[in-house]
């Protein structure tokens, strides 16, 4: 399997100088990810949107760490946006939470293990009861919350121990990309994918969009409606593709 698929690839857009999967989700799981399993490769895939962007534009280590990913995803309708200003559209945007559905759905299915690293503690906790409800038959390898040191043994020793075939990282980025990159060559297996605040929402802790916001790209404007704190992150996303008008990389 391809790390990092060079920008001449058909199957990237180029936004920003970070090379986004142009793939619908479905071509993804089907002839990406679902190999990547069957096959046990170690993988890791980083769920980018507007703010990702902008930190990698300001933060060269950040950078370099999700551009160390397999594949980066454009989750986030102002990559959406971007790519068609650029005149190089992406066909779909692939949301980390529906991805991460499916995936924790296909190991149910197929004798796969995760684990959950992330969220407070009963947040986390509540989540792994709800994955429980839904997906009776899901192996969870280990679980535990995000509030830890970058350099902590423990949580580096127990995922390995826990030989999970999917490891979901939700510290919120910058934190869960760098610490994905900083232990990746320590682990011998996992796809490990960075899944922000997907935890709170899988609790029940945090309500999704509904799906006819979803449809019509304007999750973020329910997310900010539902968390006016969030304003300051908007505005990243507004000055993304304010620099991607006037070509200001």
């Amino acid at each position: 399997m391809p790390v990092n698929i060079p920008i001449s690839n058909p199957y990237t857009t180029s936004i920003m100088d970070i090379n986004f999967l142009n793939k619908s989700k479905q071509d993804l799981l089907n002839h990406h990810i679902y190999p990547i399993l069957h096959n046990k490769v170690k993988s890791f895939i980083v769920t980018a949107n507007p703010e990702i962007v902008m930190r990698a534009r300001e933060d060269q280590a950040y950078k370099e760490a999700i551009t160390r990913a397999d594949y980066i995803i454009p989750d986030g309708a102002g990559i959406i946006v971007a790519s068609r200003l650029l005149k190089t559209p992406i066909i779909e945007r692939v949301p980390g939470f529906d991805l991460m559905n499916d995936l924790i759905a296909y190991a149910e299915i197929h004798s796969l293990s995760c684990y959950m690293l992330g969220a407070k503690e009963e947040v986390n906790s509540k989540m792994i009861g709800k994955l429980k409800e839904k997906h009776p038959n899901l192996t969870i390898a280990g679980n535990h919350h995000g509030y830890f040191d970058m350099d902590d043994r423990f949580i580096v020793n127990s995922v390995k121990n826990a030989q999970a075939d999917l490891v979901f990282v939700a510290l919120g980025f910058p934190r869960q990309e760098n610490w994905i990159t900083k232990h990746y060559h320590e682990f011998d297996k996992g796809l490990f994918m960075g899944v922000g605040g997907c935890f709170d929402v899988l609790a029940g802790e945090v309500k999704r969009a509904p799906d006819s916001w979803i449809k019509l790209n304007l999750e973020w404007l329910y997310r900010l409606l539902k968390q006016p704190f969030r304003w300051k992150r908007i505005l990243k996303a507004i000055e993304f593709i304010i620099r991607i008008q006037l070509k200001r990389y």
